[in-house]
């Protein structure tokens, strides 16, 4: 298995974490929803991930519902040190799989208590505060409520630190007059840069930024280019998609996620992969929605 080691490290918390880790979500059943075709597969790759070196990871107890939490404890517990588990509230599914608000004070509160139980932990290194004012993608909207929420959970000791998902560059700064922020979690890759902005923003105060959906939102016209590039470089479009994001700025931290151990080694891998200028030029030249 490929060592995650070469990605290098920044701070996530109070944790220096490698710049590649794990996201869980996909270990659930079709639609994040339901359990696994093959539930000893999904705990193989959850240990091999960690046995790999990852020290980072994404999961949410709405991944499912309850499902991918369920499997990093059969997995994973007790815990390494230095494991950095990182979890999101504000969402809840119905009994058909669909995706609802759950973002007032006291669901938050059973949230972060269920994500507690299910993980087997006595405080979450992370959650992250998943904004639901947008359906599908960041809208504006107060989160000043849901935040002193969380707060009253840190006070509590049940909480390390706070972050935000699917959030606006002004919901940061509004959230960054509250508390510190330790990550914001977004979608982005290198066709998708809508937040680029935000992300030099974050470098700049030493905040990481934590891009989802790495292949997300392709046109035909972007994954010809991104293939064209992998097999220019004896690489899959994954792993050129994954070192563009650790070329891009040193904040960003992944975490993409697979069920396939023969995928995780792909992705990790990427890790040692550096992208050359004539590659990096065919890359930046994809997006087309940069801010101006």
């Amino acid at each position: 298995m490929s060592s995650v080691t070469q990605s290098g490290r920044f701070t996530l918390g109070d944790r220096d974490v490698y710049r590649l880790g794990y996201g869980a979500m996909q270990l659930a059943g079709p639609g994040v929803f339901g359990p696994p075709k093959d539930e000893q597969a999904a705990v193989q790759v959850l240990q091999a991930a960690v046995d790999a070196g990852v020290n980072h990871i994404d999961t949410s107890d709405f991944y499912g519902p309850y499902v991918t939490n369920q499997l990093i404890k059969k997995a994973l517990h007790p815990y390494a040190d230095g494991l950095t588990i990182v979890t999101k509230v504000g969402a809840r599914r119905d009994d058909k799989g669909s995706w609802l608000p759950a973002f007032s004070p006291a669901e938050l509160t059973r949230a972060v208590e269920d994500n507690l139980r299910h993980l087997g932990l006595e405080v979450l290194d992370v959650v992250n505060l998943r904004s639901m004012h947008g359906a599908s993608g960041p809208e504006e909207g107060p989160l000043e409520p849901q935040l002193e929420a969380l707060l009253a959970l840190k006070e509590r000791g049940l909480i390390r630190h706070i972050g935000l998902s699917n959030v606006t560059a002004k919901q940061v700064a509004d959230g960054l007059k509250m508390t510190d922020i330790a990550c914001v979690q977004n979608f982005y890759n290198v066709a998708n840069r809508q937040d680029d902005a935000l992300i030099d923003t974050l470098a700049a105060q030493g905040i990481p930024y934590v891009p989802f959906f790495p292949l997300g939102g392709f046109t035909p016209l972007h994954s010809e280019t991104l293939n064209a590039v992998a097999a220019s470089l004896d690489a899959t479009p994954m792993q050129v998609a994954l070192a563009w994001l650790l070329q891009r700025s040193p904040n960003l931290l992944l975490i993409p996620g697979t069920s396939s151990l023969g995928h995780l080694r792909e992705n990790l891998a990427a890790a040692a992969l550096t992208l050359p200028e004539a590659s990096l030029r065919v890359l930046n030249a994809l997006t087309d929605n940069r801010p101006e």
